[in-house]
């Protein structure tokens, strides 16, 4: 069990990449609060959590991650259930449908910097300090993009929200490395999840075998490479990795 007793925190976490790390860290014997702002998913998931591993195994919050006071209270909220918390995975996001950059209105562009960027600073705010009273280091996982590195055409201010998160999340490691907090980004390439159509301009079989043929491996990935690669940085087998962006993308930033 490579998270036996840890208690974790994912953001977005009803539903794709936060659903299956949530999962994959229960299995590894993790206690798991699940957040989103979709209370069918989020509940779903928390629910299948303890049928599969008993009573209390999870918690289910709702917040909205891009307000100070709902991220007061997720964290609050961990605490309350399981007196600590080990692992935060800022996982929510949101994206802008594929279209030339200024067919984005400004309250669009506002939100998507709100939930992929201003969260993972309103979590710091409100789990350093918890990190700090433990005194036994952590671990912050934030979801990035390959976006964030290899930026294209229609995804223009989405790519930015990306990069910034890499670029702060480096930043974040550095500062908090001294104690022990290890801070590092999950880079997947476009996967099948509630987002794809959003980031495809439309799911359709011509469009996804476009952007497939980008990637040498020869698809998209799955919320279960996203999991695997997060359990990975969440495990003590990283604990000398700090900082890093792991591209899980079947080689796309090559």
């Amino acid at each position: 069990m490579r998270l036996q007793d840890k208690v974790a925190i994912v953001t977005g976490g009803g539903s794709g990449f936060g659903a299956a790390i949530a999962r994959r860290f229960a299995e590894e014997g993790a206690k798991l609060v699940v957040n989103d702002i979709d209370d069918t998913g989020g509940e779903g998931v928390a629910a299948a959590i303890e049928a599969a591993q008993g009573q209390g195994a999870a918690l289910y919050v709702r917040a909205d991650v891009a307000r100070d006071r709902d991220m007061a209270h997720l964290v609050a909220a961990a605490i309350g259930r399981y007196g600590r918390i080990d692992i935060m995975v800022n996982n929510a996001g949101i994206t802008h449908l594929n279209r030339p950059m200024l067919e984005v209105e400004e309250e669009e562009f506002d939100r998507l910097y709100a939930v992929n960027v201003k969260s993972i600073y309103l979590s710091a705010r409100h789990l350093v300090p918890v990190l700090r009273r433990q005194g036994q280091g952590g671990s912050i996982i934030n979801t990035a993009s390959t976006a964030g590195i290899r930026p294209r055409p229609g995804l223009v201010w989405y790519n930015g929200t990306k990069g910034a998160v890499i670029n702060l999340t480096k930043g974040m490691a550095a500062e908090l490395g001294p104690e022990k907090i290890r801070v590092n980004a999950l880079c997947p390439v476009a996967g099948d999840t509630p987002l794809l159509p959003r980031f495809l301009g439309g799911d359709t079989p011509a469009h996804r075998q476009r952007f497939v043929a980008t990637v040498p491996l020869g698809r998209l990935s799955t919320p279960k490479d996203v999991a695997n690669a997060a359990l990975y940085l969440a495990s003590d087998e990283a604990e000398f990795i700090p900082g890093v962006a792991l591209e899980i993308d079947g080689g796309r930033c090559i």
